[in-house]
């Protein structure tokens, strides 16, 4: 069962009966465009799948190389405070040697007083 349903330029076209009424509106209002336009629909699509694959590959890409960078400075900065730490003790070590002990000072002054006593 067929419908015949006039158009814009009298044009007349066979409509099933059980076709959406939405889509007897499209086929009215733009008819044998109707396929042209969903050829331009189609391939925008691909150009939009198309472009978000290879934003989606740079995106990786940046991801990548903003991880390596990142663990690149975690690295550089564990050098450097292991670097800053040897040299702390290094220092330290150093103003041990230099420094006086007082109670071994102490002992040695009783020492010597001692000795000038006698």
């Amino acid at each position: 069962m067929t419908k015949t349903t006039k158009m814009n330029k009298g044009e007349i076209q066979n409509v099933p009966e059980s076709a959406s009424k939405i889509d007897a509106i499209k086929q009215l209002i733009f008819g044998e465009n109707m396929q042209a336009y969903d050829s331009e629909f189609e391939t925008l699509k691909n150009d939009i799948l198309s472009k978000k694959k290879e934003i989606e590959s740079l995106l990786d890409e940046v991801k990548s190389e903003l991880l390596q960078n990142i663990d690149n400075l975690s690295t550089d900065l564990n050098i450097r405070i292991t670097e800053l730490e040897n040299s702390f003790e290094d220092k330290t070590d150093a103003l041990n040697k230099n420094k006086v002990d007082r109670k071994l000072l102490g002992e040695l002054f009783t020492t010597l007083g001692e000795k000038i006593s006698q």
